[in-house]
């Protein structure tokens, strides 16, 4: 009995003992973890996404619009070579590399003029230069579009048919007109020849600008009381047999600017040098080949202009069809040393020689 009550006492005891554990344990507060010195490290936040850059680029200059320009030449002789390089020389210079050329020469055949004129409009080119009036007439006919100038040209309203021509063709073309003063190519030949009373006029019939020219200053010698007759050819081949009959008429010969007689000038020369007539020319480069004096222009300087007013259409500075023509500004009496000489001829003062070339 004593040993079950101390066994009793001591399993009260042990229980009591473990209560009272029990009941500190819930009373003290948990130890704390000890504190980091150093924040844990932290994933590196990431930074906010930069917006793609952009490619670079740097600001190219725009691109210069580029011409083709067709030149067609009726044919080859001084005075249209000298234009169509003034033109070319006054256009590059304006707009450089931007222009190239399609230069052809059709060998004195209107017919060539055409077929050339036809292929520049077939292949879309920017601008056309009619050197010399069948060119223009070809130039013409071929398009309504494309801007046409010419240069070497007497008379646009002849060259052209328009009636009552006040300065500006109108539509897509212009250009500049080698027209010297005809009443003073009439005083000039009257000046060098005050004794002449005959004149024959020669002059190719194909030519319109040169029938003009002829009429013109036929009325102006028979004004003077002189006797004008005229002669016209219809090529180079008729053109000896044409001479001949013209130096039995006249002591004076006058030649207009006709290319066709420019381009044969050697021919006028071998017949009218020897029967002793002298040439009366229209322009340098006749003169040159078979004249005593000429009231010329510069056939350069016609081309420069021409090609400034070329730049101009192209570069839409200017509108070609409110442009008018343009003349040359001044002409200058020259003559041939040569042949007046050959002819023992007087130069009367204020002519100057016209270089050889």
């Amino acid at each position: 009995m004593k040993k079950t009550i101390a066994l009793l006492l001591a399993l009260v005891m042990v229980l009591g003992l473990a209560a009272c554990a029990s009941s500190q344990k819930t009373q003290e507060p948990a130890a704390e973890a000890p504190q980091q010195t150093a924040e844990a490290p932290q994933e590196p936040a990431e930074a906010p996404e930069e917006p793609a850059a952009e490619p670079e680029t740097t600001e190219e200059a725009p691109v210069a619009d580029s011409y083709v320009v067709g030149i067609c030449q009726l044919v080859q002789h001084p005075a249209l070579d000298a234009a169509t390089q003034g033109f070319k020389d006054a256009l590059t210079e304006k707009l450089g590399d931007q222009v190239t050329f399609d230069e052809q020469n059709a060998a004195g055949d209107s017919n060539t003029c055409s077929t050339i004129v036809n292929s520049f409009v077939s292949k879309n080119v920017d601008l056309i230069l009619a050197n010399a009036t069948p060119a223009l007439q070809a130039a013409a006919a071929a398009t309504l579009d494309i801007p046409i100038l010419g240069t070497s040209i007497t008379e646009y309203g002849v060259a052209l048919g328009i009636e009552g021509f006040d300065g500006t063709v109108g539509g897509n073309i212009s250009g500049t007109s080698d027209l010297a003063p005809l009443d003073e190519q009439a005083n000039m030949l009257v000046e060098w020849f005050p004794e002449a009373q005959n004149v024959a006029l020669i002059y190719c019939s194909a030519e319109a600008n040169s029938q003009y020219q002829v009429d013109v200053v036929k009325a102006e010698l028979e004004a003077k009381g002189l006797t004008a007759e005229l002669y016209s050819f219809s090529d180079s081949n008729d053109l000896a047999s044409v001479a001949t009959a013209a130096c039995d008429f006249a002591d004076v010969i006058y030649v207009p600017t006709d290319n066709t007689v420019a381009s044969s000038a050697a021919i006028l020369d071998g017949v009218a040098r020897p029967a002793g007539v002298p040439v009366v020319a229209g322009e340098e480069g006749i003169c040159a080949g078979c004249g005593v004096a000429t009231l010329s222009i510069s056939y350069y300087d016609l081309g420069y202009q021409t090609g400034i007013m070329a730049a101009q259409i192209l570069t839409g500075e200017a509108d070609i069809s409110t442009m008018p023509v343009a003349y040359a500004p001044q002409f200058t009496k020259k003559y041939n040393a040569a042949i007046c000489e050959d002819l023992g001829l007087t130069v009367p003062d204020g002519y100057v020689a016209i270089e050889e070339g």
